[in-house]
Parts: structure tokens; C-alpha cells; sequence
């Protein structure tokens, strides 16, 4: 069975609020890539609002037919938003104020409590609770303590080592490898948990297709390298061809 495709549209609205303007629509972007066969959308709502509105939040959640991911991170201000708008699904995220996307996975040990609380009370909503982390067994079993339901594997390093085609040969293709293993591994682990495995962060059409092979991960959440296609070559053609290149390796 192929993986889910959630599309994440946060670049669209990095575009609109560059200019403050009320173009380009998040709500058009969605619309555009379900009809392209997108699972789903995934947005992050950040704290400091640098592109996904509250406004756009609950514009999405009236809008999306398939699925609606929302990333957050575990404050009491988030869980509060989402508990009120309802999205099917929340990824707790870390989150730090000067970063240009998130650096790494949420270290779920270190703030346990923390995360416990905000899965309790997204699970009590009847939202399903995904941890963004990374592909590290301490933190498997750590997301397994707090009861979420889905763990979203952080794939930033193996796709840092196949940039450019670096994971094609020499040192490249030794790190590429070693992070697919990871990844294997913690995605069997997961499994073995009883979670739900997702994976998602710096992938492309050049190397995701050795991920969507790992048997386990049965969603996806890419925004970056779909967004950056669609300025070629149109957004329902971008979303066709990530479909395509998931489904392909199969």
C-alpha cells in the first residue's frame, strides 16, 4: 500500500505575507493540490505567525475535504487553537524563534511532562497526536510513554546528504545510507510500539523514493520542494509528480 501525501502549503503563505497582501490563497493552494491527489494538508502554525494566520487555520479546516495537519508547538496558547479548530491531526514541533524551518526533532525526553500534557489533552479532543522527532529509538520509546499515536520521523539528515547528488557515490552515498538505516530502524521500532510512522523534512522528487520504500511510514508531509516546482511548472502538476515519485518506489 503507497504512503499518504500531505502537502504543506506553509510557502504559500510566506509568498502572501511578504506583501501582506491577500494573495496568494492558502485556501486555493489546498483546494489545488487535493484535486491532484494530495491526502492531505499539512500547515504549521508558528508563534510568531511568520506565514500560517489563525485566520487561515479555521479558513482550511472549512475548506480541506481530505485531511488537515496542523504542526504546533506543545504551549498551552497552541493546544488551546487547536483544540478549538479541530484539525484531524497535530504534530507537536520544537520550535525556536530565530530559525528558518525547524532544526531537528522535538526532544520529547527532555520536556516529557511537557508533551504528556498536550497529548492528553489533543487526544481527549479527538485529535490524533503526532511527534515530530527524530529517528532515534530513546525518542520512540519516549513518544510511546507520552500515548501519542503517530511518530513523524525527521528526515533533514538524510536528505542533507543527497543534496546536490552527494548521496550518489563516496562520502555522500556512505552518509545517505546510514541515515536510511535509521530510519529503517526507527520506523520498525515504532511500529513494534503500536505507533503510526510518518516521515517528512528536506525530501525531494531526487530522494524520496528510497524512504517511501521503508515498509512502515505510511504518510509524508513535504511543502519546500513541492512549492519550489510549482513556480515551473504549476502547483496540481508539482503535487502529480511527488505523487507519482512516492508511488513508484512501491
Amino acid at each position: 500500500m503507497t504512503a499518504r501525501l500531505n502537502v504543506n502549503i506553509d510557502h504559500v503563505a510566506t509568498v502572501r505575507q511578504a506583501r501582506r497582501a491577500p494573495e496568494p490563497s492558502v485556501v486555493a493552494a489546498a483546494m489545488i493540490c487535493e484535486q491532484a491527489g494530495a491526502d492531505g494538508i499539512t500547515i504549521h502554525l508558528r508563534g510568531d505567525r511568520r506565514h500560517i494566520q489563525d485566520a487561515d487555520v479555521r479558513l482550511l479546516r472549512e475548506s480541506v475535504t481530505t485531511y488537515l495537519n496542523v504542526e504546533m508547538a506543545a504551549t498551552e496558547e497552541m493546544v488551546k487553537v487547536a483544540i478549538e479548530i479541530q484539525p484531524d491531526a497535530v504534530s507537536l514541533v520544537p520550535e525556536n524563534r530565530g530559525e528558518i524551518t525547524t532544526e531537528g526533532g522535538l526532544n520529547v525526553r527532555t520536556n516529557i511532562a511537557i508533551v504528556r500534557a498536550a497529548v492528553n489533552k489533543l487526544r481527549e479532543s479527538g485529535i490524533m497526536a503526532s511527534l515530530f522527532i527524530d529517528p532515534d529509538p530513546h525518542q520512540i520509546e519516549a513518544a510511546h510513554e507520552v500515548n501519542a499515536q503517530q511518530v513523524e520521523l525527521c528526515t533533514a539528515a538524510y536528505a542533507e546528504a543527497t543534496l546536490g547528488g552527494r548521496g550518489i557515490h563516496g562520502e555522500g552515498a556512505v552518509r545517505a545510507n546510514q541515515e536510511l538505516r535509521r530510519l529503517r530502524e526507527a520506523a520498525a521500532l515504532a511500529a513494534q510500539y503500536g505507533l503510526h510512522v510518518a516521515a517528512g523534512h528536506g525530501l525531494t522528487y531526487r530522494n524520496v523514493g528510497a524512504v517511501a520504500r521503508i515498509g512502515e511510514i505510511a504518510e509524508f508531509n513535504i511543502g519546500h520542494n513541492i512549492i519550489a516546482r510549482s513556480v515551473f511548472v504549476g502547483l496540481d502538476h508539482a503535487v502529480r509528480e511527488m505523487r507519482a515519485a512516492i508511488d513508484a518506489a512501491k
